[in-house]
């Protein structure tokens, strides 16, 4: 498995990339301070994804071991046109958040000849773990991420440092809320959910994450929203 520099959770350092990859500047990633209503009342809408960072402990690890157990038992089918990938590459879960935001919202226009166009064009018909290689070999997406993962304000790890928190993302697809994370086997269903509603919908997971973790205060939390 290969490995890449991680990716700062700093919305302008990830808006750079967005721009780079080929997303239109119409969609930023905005911080969010808070989960009470108050703080969330200030996220820009419309809200295309909520994107989550939170550290890989052993609670984690041992609860996704379960829940994939669980989930190979029921074997959910998930409608064919959800764009899932694996992830192949060590610290690439920034750019994979990013790729499951934007690629299941197709209103944000993708630039014509873009790097994140041509890789969708080519892997839109492939399997989740295809996609997951096809990433991995993308010499586009790896030059781009190693730009700007220098740029952030803090010091890139070297490449070899174990990197302890993870970026997974939350969208709204055909009325369900779904949790894209690039390490598990499957997408996620969190029941019903809306554009109005994926908000609120998605906090409340986020929630549950951090109750399973309660000694853990490393999360953070960013949406893909319109620009202002």
């Amino acid at each position: 498995m290969s490995t890449w520099l991680p990716l700062e959770s700093n919305p302008e350092v990830l808006n750079k990339y967005l721009v780079k990859l080929g997303v239109s500047p119409a969609w930023s990633i905005v911080d969010i301070y808070g989960m009470d209503d108050e703080l969330l009342a200030f996220v820009p809408s419309p809200l295309k994804s909520l994107i989550f960072l939170f550290p890989c402990s052993n609670v984690y690890e041992e609860f996704r071991a379960k829940e994939d157990e669980e989930l190979k038992a029921i074997n959910i089918e998930h409608p064919e046109n959800l764009f899932y990938m694996r992830q192949y590459v060590h610290n690439a879960c920034g750019t994979i958040a990013l790729v499951h935001a934007v690629l299941n919202n197709p209103d944000i226009e993708l630039e014509e000849g873009s790097f994140i166009k041509k890789y969708y064009d080519s892997t839109k018909d492939l399997t989740p773990e295809e996609r997951g290689k096809a990433l991995e070999n993308d010499v586009g997406f790896i030059e781009t991420h190693e730009s700007v993962a220098n740029e952030g304000q803090t010091a890139a790890p070297d490449i070899n440092e174990k990197v302890y928190h993870h970026f997974i993302a939350f969208v709204h697809f055909d009325g369900k809320l779904y949790e894209l994370d690039g390490r598990k086997n499957f997408p996620v269903v969190h029941g019903e959910t809306s554009p109005d509603t994926l908000l609120k919908d998605a906090i409340a997971v986020c929630k549950q994450y951090i109750a399973r973790d309660p000694n853990e205060v490393r999360f953070t939390l960013l949406g893909l929203a319109a620009t202002q």
